[in-house]
C-alpha cells in the first residue's frame, strides 16, 4: 500500500465543506460543526479555524457504543459538549476514518439525546469501506484501499499537521 497523504485529504475535505456550506457555517443560525472524539475532534478544531467558524461541538460516543461493555469509557475523553441548540440545526459531523459505521451510528444517537437536528451530514478524512450499517459520508477526503486486517490511524503532529499510519487489527 502506498502512503496516504492525510494533509492532501484534509485540504480536499475543507474545499468540499466550503463549497457546500460557504457562509452558512458562520451565520448565527447556520450549519454547525461537531467532531467525534478523538480524531474527529482534531479535525474539527482545525476545520473551525480554517473555515472561520466561531465554535464547534465535541461528541463522545462512549455511552452509545454497542461494544461499551467490552471497551468501557476512555478516561481522557471529554464529555459531549455542544455550544449550540441541536434542534432544527444542520450539523456537519466530522470523523477521521469511516469503516463499519458503528461509531457514526453512536454519534448520531448521542446527538439525538440533545435534540432533533434538521439534518446531519457526515464528513470524513478517509473512507476505508467495510460497512456493517447503511451509513455513508457526504464529504470524503478519499476512499482508501486497505487490507481487511489493517486499521487506518490518524496522528496529529506537534505542528498540527495530520498523518496516517496503519496498524494490524487486534
Amino acid at each position: 500500500m502506498s502512503s496516504i497523504d492525510a494533509e492532501a485529504l484534509y485540504r480536499s475535505l475543507v474545499e468540499q465543506i466550503r463549497a457546500a456550506y460557504g457562509s452558512a457555517l458562520t451565520a448565527k443560525d447556520g450549519a454547525v460543526l461537531a467532531g467525534i472524539y478523538s480524531g474527529g475532534v482534531w479535525l474539527v478544531e482545525r476545520l473551525a479555524k480554517d473555515l472561520n467558524v466561531p465554535s464547534f461541538g465535541v461528541v463522545n460516543v462512549a455511552l452509545h457504543r454497542d461494544d461499551y461493555a467490552k471497551k468501557g469509557l476512555h478516561s481522557q475523553a471529554s464529555p459531549t459538549s455542544l455550544p449550540f441548540d441541536v434542534n432544527g440545526r444542520r450539523i456537519v459531523l466530522i470523523d477521521d476514518v469511516l469503516s463499519s459505521g458503528r461509531t457514526v451510528r453512536a454519534a448520531i444517537n448521542e446527538l439525538y439525546d440533545f435534540g432533533r437536528p434538521a439534518s446531519i451530514d457526515l464528513a470524513v478524512l478517509a473512507d476505508r469501506g467495510g460497512r456493517e450499517m447503511p451509513i455513508g459520508a457526504r464529504f470524503t477526503g478519499a476512499v482508501v484501499d486497505l487490507a481487511a486486517n489493517d486499521n487506518l490511524v490518524l496522528a496529529r503532529r506537534d505542528d498540527g499537521r495530520f498523518a496516517f499510519t496503519t496498524e494490524a487489527r487486534a
